[in-house]
Parts: C-alpha cells; structure tokens; sequence
C-alpha cells in the first residue's frame, strides 16, 4: 500500500482531499478510528494509483471505480490470510462513509453522486459472546485462589466480577475505589465510549485489592493495580496472567474479554435486569446487551420444558390396566381418582395415562376472570384433596392472575 508521501507526488488530486479529511475527523474520533479511516483511504487511493492512472481527481471516481476496487481489496492478503468478511464490511463502511461526509459538507472535490451503497458492504456474521460456563469459571476462580502470585488472584477477580474491559482495568487510578456511605464502589474512568460509571464492589474484593497495594504498591503510585514491579500492566500481560490461570485449572486458552461476556451472561441469566446489566458493562445501546439474553436463556429454557411436558403427553403410550381395574373394582376406582371437571368429572384412573389432562386451561387462548374464581377453587381444593399436584399447580396458577388482575 503506498504512503502520503508518494500518492501526494503520484496523484494530488486524491492523497489532498482524503489527507485533509483526515484532519477533519482527526478534531472527534479517537486515534484508532482515524487510523483506521487513513488505512482505508490509502486502499483506495493505491487501487486507484495502480489500476486506473487516468484519476487524477477525487471528482472522477465513479461507481465503476468502486466495483473493481472491491474485488480487488477482497484478494489482497492479510498478515496470515485473506481478508475477513468483518474486515472488508469495516474498510468498505469506513471508505463510503468518507464519500457521504464530503458529499453532505459540500466539497468542490466530492464526485457528483455518492459512488457507495448500503449494498457494497458483505454481511457478517453475528456469533455470540463467547462465555464462559458457570463450570469452567468456577475452576478458574479456584485456580486464581490458589496461586502464590497475588497478581493472579486480583486479575482474574477484577475482571471476572466486574467485567471490566482490559483498557479499563489496567487504567484504573490509585483512587478508582470509593465509598458512598458504608458501600464501597469502582469508579470506571471515561473509556472506550467517552463517559465512565460506577460499579459495586463487594467488599471482599475491596480486601483483595487492599492487600496486593499494601505489599506490592508504592502510595505514590498513579494506578491502582500496577504490576508487583510498578510498572503499568498492559493488555498482553493480562492476558498472560489469565491463561497462566487457565493452564492451571485445565481449561485451555481464555481472553480477557471473555470474563467480560461471562459476568454479563451470568448476571442476565441470574435475574438481573437488561437495564442494569447495560450500565455495569458501560453499553450505550441495549442492543449490545440483548446478545447476553440469548445465552443460556432461562425463560426460553422454562418455557421449552412447559411445552415439552404437553408434547411428551401427546406422544405417550397409554399405560397397561392394573388386574383390578375393570371389574368389581372399577366403581372403587372412579370415586378415588376421578377429577372435577367445569362442567362434570372425569372418572380416568390414574394408572391410565391422558394426554388431553388440563388441556384447555394450559392453552394459550384459555382465559378466565371472577366470575369462574369458584370453579377453580373447587378444582383446586379437589386437586390437592387427592394429591394430584400437577392439577392442583395449573389452578393455582389461574388464580393467582385472578387475584393480581383485581389488584391491578
């Protein structure tokens, strides 16, 4: 890929608009977005440099010019292979939306229509975050517990139970601890996404981190967990403290961020609120969020096993008669397991499997109100008189949404 320098000589007409670009965004992203967008730019400019010497100003490219610079970035190869969907859907955005701000600001250089589309960017692939489970986090943790290096122990609990990004842990200041009145908090820096936050921490690892500043920290240091040495931890050894854990409990290769994931999974999955999980983790977006609800989701778990339970009765097979049950014995029977009905009973024995059993009332267009609260207390009262607990859980159910509906 050719440098400034040389497409400034080459072609001015192109390296001038897209350096100068550059400086625009340079005042509002962050250095690694403009980086990003200066690779992109001198993408295009090369294929441009190199496959169509006839440019020589930003104004000529055309949707033409695009169509071949596609392909063309899709076969160049990376540092090990060829480009990710991810990587060109990135580029491709980052180069069209350069094309759209040129466009709305006005410039003499912008081509005369947008030469990009929505379209041009491939779709990708939207994996979940790579959790770990509750097993394997566990055997981390105690790895951690047990190892003679301090550092492990606060690294992996730090990041396990507040999700913290790595930029964000190992920026944390000497202060970042604070208490608003007996309860201790993580004050979170502005990050990744311009603002910080507050994170509750439980006074253990409040101790924990106690413990490793009184034998490992200078006071006068500016961070709050540096390295034993006092020099600022950095992202490689993090993740090399983490997998030292791992090794250790038998689980193989781990990154840093997957303890993020793991907190949020666990956390969702554990009855805390969409909401709440959004600002621990710092998301700006709920949509970000949402990914961990699809993990291990109780409610689609509870729901699926409701509806198995119907299934399951559908497909069973009727079970054999006891000797006794038809003959002499069979009015005994009947007054021993038949179940109330709405509008009669039922005299089925119990031996003999039904698959239609509270059929109606399970059924997602069955609805009742006061007035039938008598029929099912009596079907309740009749379920639990005879032990039959899956019926006497379907009326308790009904009648509970009769009370909470007169509440509301």
């Amino acid at each position: 890929m050719c440098q400034w320098p040389e497409l400034a000589e080459a072609v001015p007409g192109l390296a001038g608009p897209m350096r100068r670009y550059l400086e625009q965004i340079d005042t509002v992203l962050r250095p690694g977005s403009v980086r990003n967008t200066d690779q992109a730019l001198r993408s295009i400019a090369t294929f441009l440099h190199q496959h169509h010497p006839e440019i020589t100003s930003l104004d000529q490219v055309a949707r033409a010019h695009v169509e071949g610079y596609k392909p063309w970035l899709a076969a160049r190869p990376g540092r090990q292979q060829l480009a990710s969907n991810a990587t060109l859907a990135h580029r491709l955005g980052t180069l069209r939306m350069f094309f759209v701000r040129i466009d709305e600001w006005g410039w003499d250089e912008a081509p005369a229509r947008v030469p990009m589309f929505p379209g041009d960017l491939p779709r990708q692939d939207h994996p979940l975050p790579k959790a770990l489970d509750d097993p394997t986090a566990a055997k981390l943790l105690r790895a951690a517990h047990h190892d003679d290096r301090l550092l492990v122990r606060v690294t992996v609990e730090m990041l396990l139970r507040t999700g913290l990004r790595v930029s964000e842990y190992i920026a944390l200041p000497a202060n970042a601890v604070v208490l608003f009145g007996e309860m201790p908090w993580l004050h979170v820096p502005v990050g990744k996404l311009r603002d910080d936050r507050y994170l509750p921490l439980h006074p253990d690892l409040v101790d924990l981190i106690d413990r490793y500043r009184t034998t490992y920290v200078d006071p006068a240091n500016p961070l709050l967990l540096p390295r034993e040495s006092g020099r600022p931890a950095d992202r490689h050894s993090v993740t090399r403290i983490l997998n030292h854990a791992a090794r250790t409990a038998g689980i193989g290769h781990i990154h840093p961020h997957q303890l993020r994931h793991t907190l949020a999974t666990q956390a969702i999955n554990r009855g805390m609120s969409i909401e709440a999980v959004a600002a621990m983790l710092g998301h700006h977006s709920l949509d970000m969020t949402l990914r961990y609800a699809k993990i291990a989701n109780r409610t689609v778990a509870d729901e699926y096993f409701a509806v198995t339970e119907k299934v399951d009765a559908l497909y069973a097979q009727a079970g054999q008669l006891p000797a006794d049950t038809l003959g002499p014995n069979m009015t005994r029977l009947s007054r021993e397991h038949d179940r109330l009905l709405g509008n009669g009973r039922c005299n089925r024995p119990t031996a003999l499997e039904c698959a239609f059993e509270c059929i109606c009332e399970t059924c997602t267009f069955f609805t009742t109100s006061i007035e039938f609260r008598p029929t099912l207390q009596a079907q309740y009262d009749d379920a639990v008189a005879k032990d039959q607990h899956h019926r006497a859980g379907t009326y308790r159910a009904l009648l509970a949404t009769i009370t909470e509906s007169e509440a509301s």
